[in-house]
């Protein structure tokens, strides 16, 4: 098993994910960043995105992360996530109704906090239907 590295996907409810895999690739406030067996320790900030988990060279596992931070050592990779859910299980539809909502949010907000909150809440959206609309191109 050295040539695995222990993956974690935890979220503020739960441990999601406890799993050696081959790689995963990691959504960085940077740029996305690959992890395997072996890598340097550090710490980044996670932007809305998909996390991809490979077996092998095949992505066996998509999840969408709202946000958070990962800490990364030679060993394991541990993302503690603001919100994670399965690509699978985003409804496209779904998704959309809530931009078009928090886009209305936004434009009824009448404080600098108001606009701020709704500003990040239709980004983690927006991304979400970014993650599906890559999905469904490959």
């Amino acid at each position: 098993m050295a040539d695995k590295v222990e993956f974690e996907l935890v979220s503020p409810e739960k441990l999601l994910k406890s799993q050696p895999v081959d790689m995963v690739v990691v959504p960085g406030s940077e740029g996305d960043f690959g992890v395997l067996a072996g890598h340097s320790p550090m710490i980044s900030t996670v932007r809305p995105g998909v996390i991809d988990v490979y077996e092998g060279d095949r992505v066996v596992d998509r999840v969408f992360v709202a946000g958070g931070f990962a800490e990364v050592t030679e060993a394991r990779c541990t993302v503690l996530a603001e919100e994670a859910v399965a690509l699978t299980e985003l409804d496209r539809a779904t998704v959309e109704k809530q931009i078009k909502d928090l886009s209305e949010d936004l434009d009824d907000s009448k404080s600098d906090a108001e606009r701020a909150a709704a500003e990040s809440r239709l980004a983690v959206a927006r991304a979400k239907l970014d993650a599906l609309t890559q999905t469904s191109a490959h």
